[in-house]
């Protein structure tokens, strides 16, 4: 299989169809575009609505310098995108044979920080050295809560046609670990201030503030973009939800640093590693945007959905269709 996140029709054909749903305490499981999972002991039937308990994973196998942090932070993204609040993040670590223990400290300080800025806790995990890893593997699975009428979508309902809302920028991510991975050589070619802003992208990475803002102004339904870009995240958030989209390229929102790096190294900038951007469909869109701007978050209207199963892209006189996701760009990169 190709490099990277495996595609749709293997994850549907040796995953999905393997999965048996067999606990009635398991709310919402495994799917197209689902990256949290949530159970419950409780009554969700209740007036309360019940309290319900969230789960999702990520795994960092790229060799860059700071995996533990991305795990984590990627981890509770897919809870805040799923209306779930990280509570806690549990880790596995696997080094290979030449990692010195120092290694190890320096991961464990960047799961931290990130907890720290996230307000989260490690609970625990495991670690083991492996000869079949030629650099750290970091898992991150974060836990948090729900209420049950998040779960359930609460009282909002499908709209013929919904706004589509991106908040922030695409590719931050794979923007900041370029510029970090590749600081001297970028700084042969760029001035030292776009590198440093490129680099700053990391510090906002996380989507809860926008997901919790989105929550309370009626959002019918949210997506992380991440691995495959915003290309891939479109693609997913309109399986998952059963929509055609019509999006205007030009309105997404792309920042400088990101087209320089990416054109320098010749990547396509929106099926890149985009954690930091959350990508949310609502029937009154520039309610959405008026709300998350109000809190100093930027966002943009860059489309709606339609009634077909077409997934358009317009860039001007030119209409694509948009295909299930590849590889995502950042694999065109060599680190070590």
């Amino acid at each position: 299989m190709r490099v990277g996140k495996i595609s749709e029709s293997v994850l549907k054909r040796s995953v999905l169809r393997l999965i048996e749903n067999s606990r009635r305490e398991v709310i919402k499981g495994a799917g197209i575009g689902v990256d949290c999972a949530f159970l419950s002991w409780e009554d969700t039937g209740s007036k309360e609505g019940g309290r319900v308990f969230a789960s999702a994973t990520e795994t960092i196998s790229l060799p860059v310098r700071n995996p533990a942090y991305l795990a984590v932070m990627a981890a509770a993204n897919n809870l805040a995108a799923s209306g779930a609040e990280a509570l806690a993040v549990s880790l596995s670590i696997t080094l290979p044979p030449d990692a010195e223990e120092a290694v190890l400290k320096e991961l464990m300080g960047q799961a931290g920080e990130c907890c720290r800025k996230l307000g989260i806790q490690i609970t625990g995990g495991h670690t083991e050295v492996s000869s079949a890893v030629k650099t750290p593997v970091v898992t991150a699975t974060a836990m948090g809560k729900a209420s049950a009428s998040v779960i359930k979508g609460g009282d909002n309902q499908i709209a013929d046609s919904m706004d589509i809302v991106v908040s922030k920028w695409i590719g931050m991510e794979g923007t900041a670990i370029i510029a970090r991975e590749k600081e001297e050589e970028l700084f042969k070619r760029y001035p030292i201030r776009l590198i440093h802003d490129a680099q700053a992208m990391e510090e906002c990475l996380s989507v809860a503030s926008e997901a919790a803002i989105a929550l309370k102004s009626g959002v019918y339904a949210m997506h992380d973009v991440r691995s495959g870009g915003i290309f891939g995240a479109l693609w997913e958030l309109s399986r998952r939800i059963g929509v055609g989209l019509n999006i205007d390229l030009k309105k997404i929102p792309v920042k400088q640093e990101t087209i320089e790096i990416c054109e320098f190294y010749h990547l396509n900038p929106y099926a890149l590693l985009s954690g930091g951007a959350l990508i949310m469909a609502a029937s009154d869109g520039g309610r959405l945007v008026g709300a998350l701007e109000a809190e100093g978050i930027a966002a943009t209207i860059i489309g709606n959905t339609n009634g077909s199963n077409d997934k358009i892209i317009v860039n001007q006189d030119e209409t694509r269709y948009l295909e299930p996701a590849g590889p995502d760009e950042i694999l065109k990169m060599t680190f070590i």
